[in-house]
């Protein structure tokens, strides 16, 4: 009998999982883990920014401004921001050594990022000397009312970014669970946005909608809020990254903020669809940090085993989650809910003005967990883990032994995803 050897990227390190050869139904992989660019992340970006997409370059764009702001991703997203932010700011600068720069970290609705953090991202130069504001959500006096999505939410906006003279934006690319692609638009809504205009757009219904997946924008009911916002905000110019398994720049797509998008979202589709291959347990992770840092991010992965997996199978999730769940509410709906079938009917009658913190995480997990157990081989304590309706593992061979019991055979075939966040499967 032939093992393999699967590396399954975990934290800042990696898991390794042995299982037959005859058992593997199919192995999921990202073409961004194969894509080779001749070029260096820097030219990689350098190039991007002197040949924009359907918009004039950054140059002619910051000429004359005062108060110029860069959009820039926190520390939950593996943004390469060393290697994008120097050469934006060189840019800029170029052309107009007299701007007021700032960086205004879109923390959406996550906590703030710490120094260290910021040091990490962005190196000790950029740190020390040039204005970094950190957005919060949750404080009303920072933002200004731009007025109605087309959903109905109030469209709120950090007023640093609505302030600026010009208002770019920095940021990457990859599958995203519900809003289709990452990048572009995001940068505005959630990222900068009140946690109430959040709270609207993330709301149940659209959630719910079949449009809301994986590599979907067309119908995306998300997605248009996003697009609205992000043109009422008047973010004129994007720098977006495509990166592969070891976060490294392999492509990327400067310009107006639709159009450079689109196009960045298309090389990536033609790299990361993969045929989907049903099987009764579906492994996958969530990339290793910074995105599996805790399990509000980790159902990213999930939802990529869930477009691979039987009916009844199992999902094993290898995520080292080393801040925990990463998100209160997120947590006590599951440690208070009596079961995934009550969650989501609580969920599913609210209105869109009475979507509630970290609902839609929730709304996701809970359409998980009604159709497939879930074993987490994690770092996280054991209690947390079952208190959210999970089974926990401290090792892969330990999953698959509770994999084996809940089916209650092993004849069993297994598809592996090693990094579910960088997949769309078809």
């Amino acid at each position: 009998m032939i093992y393999l050897r699967i590396s399954l990227p975990y934290g800042k390190g990696s898991k390794d999982l042995e299982i037959s050869e005859e058992r593997i139904e199919g192995l999921l992989y990202s073409r961004t883990h194969e894509y080779k660019s001749q070029k260096s992340e820097s030219e990689i970006v350098r190039d991007a920014l002197r040949n924009p997409i359907g918009s004039e370059s950054l140059e002619i764009l910051s000429k004359g401004k005062k108060k110029i702001v860069i959009i820039s991703s926190d520390h939950t997203r593996p943004v390469p921001s060393h290697v994008i932010m120097p050469e934006v700011l060189a840019t800029i600068r170029k052309a107009n050594s007299d701007a007021e720069i700032t960086i205004l970290v879109a923390t959406g609705a996550h906590r703030a990022s710490t120094d260290e953090e910021l040091r990490d991202k962005y190196g000790d130069e950029i740190v020390d000397n040039v204005r970094i504001v950190m957005h919060d959500s949750k404080n009303e006096a920072d933002m200004a009312d731009l007025g109605t999505l087309p959903s109905g939410g109030s469209l709120m906006i950090n007023r640093t970014a609505v302030e600026a003279d010009l208002l770019i934006a920095e940021g990457f690319i990859e599958p995203h669970f519900f809003a289709g692609f990452s990048g572009g638009r995001k940068s505005i809504l959630p990222g900068i946005a009140s946690y109430k205009t959040v709270l609207a757009n993330h709301c149940a219904e659209f959630i719910d909608s079949r449009y809301a997946r994986t590599g979907i924008l067309e119908n995306n009911p998300l997605h248009i809020d996003m697009l609205y916002a992000a043109e009422k905000s008047n973010l004129k110019f994007i720098i977006n990254v495509v990166i592969d398994q070891d976060k490294k720049v392999i492509a990327a797509f400067a310009g107006d903020r639709e159009k450079a998008h689109y196009e960045g979202c298309r090389f990536l589709k033609g790299l990361a669809g993969a045929e989907g291959k049903k099987a009764d347990v579906v492994v996958t992770t969530n990339g290793g940090y910074p995105l599996d840092q805790n399990i509000y991010q980790s159902v990213k992965g999930m939802t990529a085993a869930e477009a691979s997996i039987n009916d009844g199978g199992i999902i094993i999730m290898a995520s080292e989650c080393s801040d925990g769940h990463g998100g209160e509410e997120f947590y006590k709906t599951f440690k208070d809910g009596a079961s995934p079938e009550k969650i989501m009917k609580d969920i599913l009658e609210r209105e869109r003005n009475e979507t509630v913190p970290d609902q839609w995480e929730s709304q996701v997990l809970a359409r998980l967990l009604m159709k497939h157990e879930i074993v987490m081989v994690t770092d996280a304590p054991k209690q947390m883990i079952e208190d959210m309706h999970m089974h926990y593992a401290k090792s892969m061979e330990e999953a698959f032994s509770i994999a084996e019991e809940l089916l209650g055979r092993d004849d069993y075939r297994v598809t592996v995803i090693p990094d579910g966040v960088s997949v769309i499967v078809e």
